[in-house]
């Protein structure tokens, strides 16, 4: 049995244990049409964690779960791994500066991120904290890199493999130019993992954040009615005088509204398709591709079929996944407007990637093509409607149909 990683692909604790497969030469197969919030909730995944948490690998000997403890079972698997050190002390070194990474690095990155993107309170106060915080960490990490080309000894470990990953996921959110380059010897051990041919394999290609994610806002509570009492109680004051915004100050400028927003109204309901999408099981031709034909509205909705342009460049499994990944995550601005199959093709390389996306309105929406770099990366074309040929190839991407157009399905994500 090879090992299976439940996970969906670009996940940073993921990579924590496909790096450590790409040096031991051990096979670490993705699971095929992760979805999170619907895969990691059944009962045979909650059988091997409990709390539904990714990744998880499955292994003939049972389930592991904690990304790290799963990347040292992978790293282990190959006998005298130097991943692992070669002396008890390089042991302990190792799982120092993993620990390290865990509660200085990725800690603080996630404390500065996570409120910022609305999944947690933000206070000012606690960001400060948080920011102060890493740059202890990223210092006394510069420190120790000043006279190190390796966290410990001479060559990758799998303390460099953990440490690498949590800095990528603060690199591509939120460490920006200005904040990294004052930590200088962490900038070049960085650039120095990433690039190593067995971590680039996994991770693939990217940029560094451009600007730090600005803080989700929040629709003011109302005032309690005990204030409003209080008010009617108040003495009443002479009327102040009206004065013009521009005197005073700057009326705020009313929030444009997206184009989309100004459209007729449609009869589809974009949500109840997603939901009728998320929640069959079974019969899905019957029940969700039906269910798509009968909501679909060609007025008001359009449909396109995208391919990419540089195949031939694909060679790599986990690379192109993590493309097809990077592209829906730039693609979440449209989220409201937008439903979408990104297909990856073929079980030997160059691999395929296709995709089908319906968008309100009759096309591409200009503030996707203006903010999403991938997109000038596939040939986009719409969907004839009158060519059942056509229609019959919606249907199969959105099915996730294997084999599709003849050949296996690698991998298949669903953007909604």
């Amino acid at each position: 049995m090879a090992l299976v990683l439940h996970c969906g692909s670009g996940n940073k604790n993921a990579f924590k244990a496909l790096i450590a497969a790409e040096y031991t030469g051990v096979k670490v197969e993705l699971t095929k049409n992760f979805e999170m919030g619907v895969s990691n909730k059944t009962p045979e995944f909650l059988k091997m964690n409990p709390l539904g948490k990714i990744p998880v690998l499955e292994t003939p000997e049972g389930a592991v779960f904690e990304s790290n403890a799963i990347a040292r079972y992978v790293a282990r698997l190959k006998d005298n791994s130097s991943l692992c050190g070669s002396s008890l002390i390089d042991y302990s070194h190792i799982e120092q500066w993993m620990d390290f990474s865990a509660t200085e690095v990725d800690a603080n990155i996630g404390r500065w991120l996570y409120p910022r993107l609305g999944f947690g309170p933000y206070v000012p106060a606690l960001e400060e904290f948080a920011i102060t915080s890493l740059k202890r960490s990223l210092g006394a990490l510069n420190t120790h890199l000043a006279s190190n080309t390796y966290l410990v000894g001479h060559s990758v470990t799998l303390a460099d493999i953990v440490m690498t990953c949590n800095l990528y996921y603060g690199f591509v959110r939120i460490l920006i130019k200005s904040f990294t380059s004052e930590f200088p010897h962490v900038e070049r051990y960085f650039w120095t993992m990433v690039n190593q041919p067995n971590f680039k394999r996994v991770i693939g290609d990217f940029k560094q954040a451009e600007s730090v994610p600005p803080v989700q806002k929040k629709a003011a509570p109302p005032k309690e009615s005990k204030a409003k009492e209080a008010k009617k109680e108040a003495p009443k004051e002479a009327p102040k005088p009206k004065v013009e915004a521009s005197e005073e100050e700057e009326a705020p400028k009313p929030k444009p509204k997206n184009p989309l927003d100004l459209l007729p109204p449609s009869k589809m309901i974009l949500d109840e398709w997603k939901r009728l999408y998320s929640n069959t099981k079974t019969n899905f031709r019957e029940i969700a591709i039906k269910g798509f034909w009968d909501m679909y509205d060609p007025e008001g909705y359009s449909l396109w079929f995208c391919d990419y342009k540089y195949n031939d460049e694909n060679t790599v499994s986990f690379v192109t996944m993590n493309k097809v990944g990077g592209f829906l995550q730039r693609m979440d601005l449209c989220r409201k407007y937008a439903f979408g199959k990104m297909l990856v093709i073929g079980s030997t390389p160059p691999f395929k990637v296709k995709g089908l996306w319906l968008f309100r309105g009759q096309d591409i929406p200009k503030f996707v093509m203006d903010e999403v770099y991938d997109m000038e990366l596939y040939e986009w074309t719409k969907v004839d409607l009158s060519d059942e040929a056509q229609k019959e190839r919606v249907n199969a991407m959105i099915e996730d149909q294997e084999p599709f157009e003849g050949e296996d399905l690698l991998d298949a994500k669903c953007f909604k």
